[in-house]
């Protein structure tokens, strides 16, 4: 039998899951429900546009709850504070500079809770699997899509 993938993730990023699949089951879910009982009344489904939307959305919602469900069940809660304090790893932001560019700042953080306009980015990304085991003061080369970049780390908190 094949070995289910763990999800790295913080304990604020379980949490947050946690709160999203709450909300799906007890408030989205019955929504959805009343949409589709509503969208039922106005008649011929074959040409209820509302009813095809409420069913949509219904599957969505349906398969999100599974999503987190099975990230939950398969998560492993990373303690970056059991790591060197100097070295980058996940549930850790990360500081870098390349060349004389400006710094960039991001939290590494598990793939389910990613998201780069807040500064979060997964630890399967390139930039972060170059960075991860790295220590402060390195200078890392990291490889990504548009090409090889040769970055320093400045700060790892």
């Amino acid at each position: 039998m094949a070995e289910e993938k763990t999800f790295p993730m913080t304990l604020e990023g379980k949490e947050k899951l946690e709160t999203e699949l709450e909300d799906l089951k007890t408030n989205k879910r019955s929504e959805v429900i009343d949409r589709i009982k509503v969208a039922r009344s106005f008649g011929d489904l074959s040409e209820n546009s509302e009813y095809e939307s409420a069913k949509d959305e219904q599957s969505f919602v349906e398969g999100r709850i599974k999503e987190i469900d099975h990230m939950l069940n398969y998560a492993e809660i990373i303690d970056s504070d059991a790591i060197d304090k100097n070295e980058v790893a996940v549930g850790k932001s990360v500081t870098f500079q390349e060349d004389d560019d400006d710094p960039e700042t991001y939290q590494i953080v598990g793939a389910a809770e990613a998201d780069p306009f807040s500064g979060k980015i997964s630890n399967e990304s390139p930039i972060a699997k170059g960075l991860i085991g790295h220590k402060l003061g390195d200078q890392v080369e990291i490889e990504t899509p548009a090409g090889k970049m040769s970055v320093k780390i400045v700060e790892v908190k």
